[in-house]
């Protein structure tokens, strides 16, 4: 697999380092293209190299001044809407999106996780909308929990809400 992968990705760099060349065509334009023409003269150009950014961690703060400060959350609003608690969810097929209102947006290397009766569900994501799918009529749980790897950043108030599935004949 490593090979692979290896081989797919020098196929995939090797148009970003190929030669750009520039000539006049017959009607007098200034074309661009990859392969000079025949009978034509092209003259190779130069491109500028392509910018980059190092990721830097953030540095970390004085042990002295972390020790002093209350533990506070990194989100001022974490929660799960569009659930209905008063009334019944309708969804024939068990099928819904909920939505995470976060302040302020998420961070970085942050990911969203559901929980559904208080155990993960689905994959983390970094998109604010989620999808459960065939979740089963009856009462259940959510939460959802900001993640950085397998540590909890912060979890959301527990929503109760109640799954109504009508099948019809």
């Amino acid at each position: 697999m490593g090979r692979g992968f290896l081989f797919i990705l020098l196929l995939i760099a090797l148009p970003a380092a190929a030669q750009i060349y520039k000539y006049t065509d017959a009607a007098g334009n200034t074309a661009y293209s990859n392969q000079p023409p025949d009978g034509v003269k092209a003259q190779p150009v130069e491109l500028p190299p392509l910018n980059s950014v190092e990721r830097q961690a953030p540095p970390a703060p004085p042990a002295e001044a972390s020790s002093r400060e209350q533990p506070r959350s990194a989100y001022e609003v974490l929660e799960l809407t569009n659930l209905p608690t008063t009334e019944a969810l309708r969804a024939n097929n068990g099928t819904f999106t909920v939505n995470v209102l976060i302040k302020p947006r998420l961070q970085g290397p942050h990911l969203f996780r559901l929980l559904l009766d208080d155990q993960p569900y689905g994959q983390p994501s970094n998109v604010p909308i989620l999808q459960l799918v065939n979740i089963d009529r009856g009462t259940h749980s959510l939460a959802v929990q900001v993640i950085d790897g397998e540590d909890i950043v912060q979890q959301s108030p527990t929503v109760t809400f109640t799954v109504q599935r009508v099948h019809k004949p």
